[in-house]
């Protein structure tokens, strides 16, 4: 597997991504069973965010880690804060909300810290714009959080191309990502300006649902048609459909870093595997016109 700096300053992150937020419910063993199954494909970045399974899904990962404390030297943690739901577990919350303060941001960087059981987030990344944000604010956090040793980069997550900049102009240390939803069929931000704001500060974009969140066609009467003409391609290039639509994401020159979203082992193997599919750049076009339905102009 490839490792990439995402930006000249780092962090030097796996091409492939494992993502956590579905991992509420899965065992101890389980939960051992897909961290393991990533490490050995050399997935080596982990995708995490505060709210994930109702506030849990760090919690479960960071026992992983002290059961078995060698592996944190092998991978990378990426979390991202900012989003406050309604919950039993903060029952100060009454209505979903963002919150983008300095106060906010550090207590939970110090809650993902205790839950995943470490001493460092090696990526925080802010999870969607807040409107009511103080960018100075938030440089001011990023400032305090980088000098203690407990974060060593930070991005963001859902932002515009003008939001990046903004925020960007604030903070004295880079903003090394955007983690933005981008697939096959969901590929806008690759022409509304968003991506290439990102290469023009050579950022590389970490992509979630690159698969479209597991719903790989849209409910239209030719579904069955995108279906076989996808699958047909796939066969030409002895994968399944899935991967293919990895390998998309991966030939663009943005340098993209998909994130799995899977909690089978299998499939992690399979999503690493796409990283082997060198598509043609007439395909690459040929799967857009199947996702949009008509040729580029």
């Amino acid at each position: 597997m490839e490792s990439i700096n995402i930006h000249s300053s780092g962090p030097a992150f796996s091409r492939v991504i494992t993502g956590a937020w579905r991992w509420q419910s899965l065992s101890a063993h389980e939960v051992d069973a897909l961290i393991n199954a990533s490490l050995d494909q050399g997935i080596t970045t982990f995708d995490h965010a505060d709210i994930y399974g109702n506030y849990s899904c760090e919690a479960l990962f960071g026992k992983s880690l002290h059961r078995n404390s060698s592996l944190r030297g092998q991978m990378q943690l990426v979390t991202k804060c900012g989003i406050k739901l309604q919950s039993e577990k903060w029952p100060g919350t009454w209505i979903n909300h963002y919150d983008n303060t300095h106060d906010h941001i550090v207590s939970s960087v110090n809650n993902s810290l205790k839950n995943l059981q470490t001493d460092h987030i090696d990526l925080l990344l802010l999870h969607r714009p807040d409107p009511l944000m103080d960018p100075a604010e938030v440089a001011q956090a990023f400032s305090l959080l980088k000098q203690s040793g407990k974060v060593l980069h930070f991005g963001v997550s859902n932002y515009s191309s003008t939001q990046f900049e903004m925020l960007r102009e604030y903070t004295h240390d880079p903003l090394v990502t955007n983690q933005i939803e981008v697939s096959l069929f969901r590929h806008h931000l690759l022409f509304d300006g968003t991506v290439d704001t990102l290469m023009k500060h050579q950022v590389c974009p970490m992509a979630w649902s690159p698969l479209a969140g597991g719903k790989l066609f849209p409910e239209s009467p030719d579904s069955d048609l995108i279906h076989r003409q996808v699958g047909e391609m796939a066969a030409r290039y002895s994968c399944n459909i899935s991967q293919l639509m990895l390998a998309w994401l991966l030939k663009h020159p943005s340098r993209m870093l998909p994130i799995l979203g899977t909690t089978n082992p299998a499939r992690v193997e399979e999503g690493a595997k796409a990283m082997n599919i060198q598509i043609d750049r007439q395909d690459w076009f040929a799967l857009l016109r199947i996702a949009r339905g008509r040729d580029v102009d």
